[in-house]
């Protein structure tokens, strides 16, 4: 904040650049979440496999529900980081489509200009009157 309460408007290109570094970082926390929990799960399958070959049925149901819970769990991560994936490009949609509609105002005030600076009655007019000339002089045929 600043001195008296307001804040400085941040450039739009640098307000996304750093939501999408922020977005990244979530998504890499989401990557590490998802490995811890298949690393897990891949030592629950081990001690189940151990329990299932000493015949203990009780601990393979609770070690099943484990993984089963796990699987989840990996299955909701993997949708929200393609949640936060779409948002990023949304934004970069969006940022795009301000960038464009700037340059297309930007052409249609060139073209403005043009249009006072050139009459088009004047310049239609005097091409007719040269297109007379020379049709009179034998250059152009009619």
């Amino acid at each position: 904040m600043g001195l008296f309460g307001q804040t400085k408007a941040k450039d739009p290109r640098e307000a996304i650049r750093e939501m999408k570094r922020k977005m990244r970082s979530e998504q890499r926390g989401i990557d590490r979440n998802i490995n811890h929990i298949k690393r897990e799960e891949l030592k629950v399958k081990n001690s189940l496999k151990e329990a299932a070959k000493k015949g203990d049925m009780d601990v393979c149901k609770i070690l099943a529900k484990e993984v089963v819970g796990s699987q989840r769990a990996v299955s909701k991560l993997y949708a929200s980081k393609a949640q936060i994936n779409s948002v990023v490009m949304q934004m970069e949609s969006q940022a795009s489509m301000v960038r464009m509609s700037k340059g297309l105002q930007a052409s249609t005030d060139v073209m403005k200009l043009m249009n006072k600076l050139t009459k088009v009655s004047e310049i239609s007019q005097t091409m007719q009157e040269l297109s007379r000339e020379m049709t009179k002089a034998g250059i152009m045929e009619e």
